[in-house]
């Protein structure tokens, strides 16, 4: 099951996360099927791809609660 949740990078103590559409299953670090944005925790900068989100949404990724909560947020879906 695929879905759509964040994959951390950054230094240590400094983290920014990738929003991802990825295998349920891989690691929380492992390959994405595609990066669709970015969310910086500490500037609170963030950039969606809207169009490939909806996209993944249609055909049915389910976004982890956190992801859900930034979306919401950000884009009000």
């Amino acid at each position: 099951m695929l879905k759509l949740r964040l994959k951390r990078n950054g230094r240590k103590k400094q983290p920014s996360y990738r929003l991802v559409v990825m295998e349920n299953s891989t690691r929380r670090d492992g390959r994405p099927v595609d990066e669709v944005g970015y969310y910086n925790t500490i500037t609170k900068q963030s950039y969606f791809d809207a169009p490939k989100i909806n996209k993944w949404l249609e055909r049915g990724v389910k976004p982890t609660k956190t992801v859900a909560n930034l979306l919401n947020k950000n884009l009000n879906m």
